[in-house]
């Protein structure tokens, strides 16, 4: 008869500040929920919640996304206090916020990372007719 191999549970963790990562893309709003450190702990986004498509660069899908999001780090790991990260030019940002804001959380501090180029890469050159 084969031995068993006995398995400890996981611990649950608990964390109680994080960071919310919102990166608003023109196609997609993705919501990253880690911890202080940058651990991942819940992420959504445009595409996770339901919609397919033009649909998934809506406010009203990045709304859902932040809001799914912070719900489940809320109750998986405790979460109650955070920072808010928007990263992109996307028609999410303002209503991701918007939705963080409203599951009751407390937002300690909130930063715009948003990457803007010093005169980086050359444009393509103008079509000619």
């Amino acid at each position: 008869m084969a031995k068993r191999r006995q398995t400890t549970k996981k611990q649950k963790r608990v964390v109680t500040q994080g960071i919310v990562h919102i990166l608003s893309t023109f196609n997609n709003t993705i919501v990253n929920v880690t911890d202080m450190q940058g651990n991942t702990l819940v992420w959504e986004s445009g595409g996770t919640v339901g919609f397919k498509g033009t649909r998934k660069s809506t406010p009203y899908a990045a709304q859902l996304a932040a809001q799914r999001a912070v719900k489940r780090a809320m109750q998986e790991y405790g979460l109650q206090e955070v920072e808010v990260v928007i990263k992109g030019a996307g028609a999410g940002r303002e209503s991701a916020l918007k939705a963080v804001h409203a599951t009751g959380i407390k937002i300690t501090k909130i930063r715009d990372a948003t990457p803007i180029p010093h005169n980086g890469c050359r444009p393509p050159a103008k079509r000619r007719v």
